[in-house]
């Protein structure tokens, strides 16, 4: 069996995106039972412009063959975020001249690697496997609310659904997608496998010898728009700044607004700094006494489940939550020593950290139901199902 694999991102780089699709392709080149060969067509690492790390265009591990493109140098703005993309599609369908698959199948947030890879299919006639990781045009409908660019939504919309038609089984990450893909296509074609706990979070030890003179929060992952740093933590911490530091780890496009904000407030107690490694980013992790989430105020982020909920839950360190929806009912339901605020509310933010235990806890039972080692098996089999059949399998 040949199994084409696109993802925009791809380990060595450092995102949410690259992390599952290199968990996906090990656990898909087990074979499961079978021969499997696996075509991956990515970007060489291009995540931050702040966190450069090598890595080789073509690579073949075994039964799997890495091609990365190298796509033209991009931030996190709307013009130059799609121009690299066009490029990386028109060199992926060079890649593709010629070569025969037996399912195509994407891991995709922005939407457009799911779009490529269903005009790639529907060129090969063969089945297509979606992973959805966000839902982009609810999120563009939401951020771009009366601006000019909100012009280019229904030409989103119309590539949204011909992606969601031309898919054969689509895998959501966060149940609070379902409703609304369940609009775009009303075929019974969705199933749930969501972000998990990577092996490195399972072994490691994260208790610290000595408490900290501050308690410290730490915050790793994007600063973009959809996180909303700048909206909630200059004020916080102004408030919090003889009690607690701040630590934020990551970079994106509204890193500048929340320093310039930072600067304006006089805040002392928050440090920021660049994108680091992931053994880097577990001793950071051992150094907090508390992790924080946050997603902007926007109404499409009640939908989305984020990956870092796993990994902080597999430290047992208290989280700070700033979210609604979904993801607040999920955090709510399942991990342990947790205060959940409404997002933007700095003072919700300051009475939670204050009424939270510092301690550790154990999340065993969360850790053992959402391993991402056995979430990407049972999602790999579901695949292999849908290449051997070559159609829509019925889902029970």
């Amino acid at each position: 069996m040949r199994i084409l694999f696109i993802s925009f991102y791809f380990p060595p780089d450092l995102c949410a995106g690259s992390f599952r699709a290199g968990a996906l392709v090990d656990a898909l080149s087990e074979g499961l039972g079978g021969d499997v060969e696996i075509d991956v067509i990515t970007t060489l690492p291009n995540r931050y412009a702040s966190y450069a790390v090598e890595a080789s265009k073509k690579e073949e591990h075994g039964s799997v063959a890495i091609t990365r493109i190298a796509i033209p140098s991009h931030q996190s703005g709307m013009m130059d975020q799609s121009f690299a993309f066009a490029w990386f599609a028109l060199r992926t369908w060079k890649e593709m001249k010629n070569k025969k698959y037996d399912i195509v199948l994407a891991t995709t947030s922005r939407l457009m690697s799911g779009f490529l890879a269903a005009v790639i299919s529907r060129r090969m006639n063969v089945p297509l496997y979606l992973d959805i990781r966000d839902i982009f045009t609810d999120t563009m409908e939401d951020i771009l609310s009366g601006r000019l660019l909100s012009g280019v939504l229904p030409v989103f919309r119309l590539i949204e659904r011909f992606t969601v038609q031309k898919a054969s089984r689509i895998n959501l990450v966060s149940e609070g997608f379902r409703s609304y893909f369940k609009e775009v296509d009303k075929d019974n074609k969705f199933v749930f496998f969501p972000n998990g706990i990577d092996e490195e979070f399972v072994a490691y030890d994260f208790h610290k010898q000595t408490r900290n003179s501050l308690p410290l929060i730490v915050y790793a992952g994007n600063v973009g728009e959809g996180q909303g740093l700048h909206e909630i933590i200059p004020h916080a911490a102004k408030h919090l700044e003889s009690e607690y530091r701040f630590l934020i780890v990551g970079d994106g496009g509204m890193r500048r607004e929340l320093e310039k904000r930072l600067n304006e407030f006089g805040v002392s107690n928050v440090q920021l700094h660049d994108p680091v490694s992931r053994p880097r980013l577990l001793e950071l992790y051992k150094e907090a006494d508390y992790l924080f989430l946050h997603l902007n105020a926007h109404e499409a982020f009640h939908k989305v489940l984020p990956s870092k909920i796993f990994e902080y839950a597999a430290t047992g360190k208290p989280i700070l939550a700033g979210v609604a929806g979904y993801p607040r009912e999920f955090i709510e339901k399942h991990v342990k020593n947790a205060a959940v605020f409404d997002p933007c509310d700095s003072d919700g933010l300051v009475n939670a950290v204050r009424g939270l235990s510092p301690e550790i806890v154990n999340r065993d039972q969360f850790i053992e139901e959402f391993r991402r080692s056995t979430i990407m098996r049972k999602l790999a089999i579901d695949i292999l199902s849908i290449a051997e059949s070559g159609h829509l399998v019925t889902i029970h």
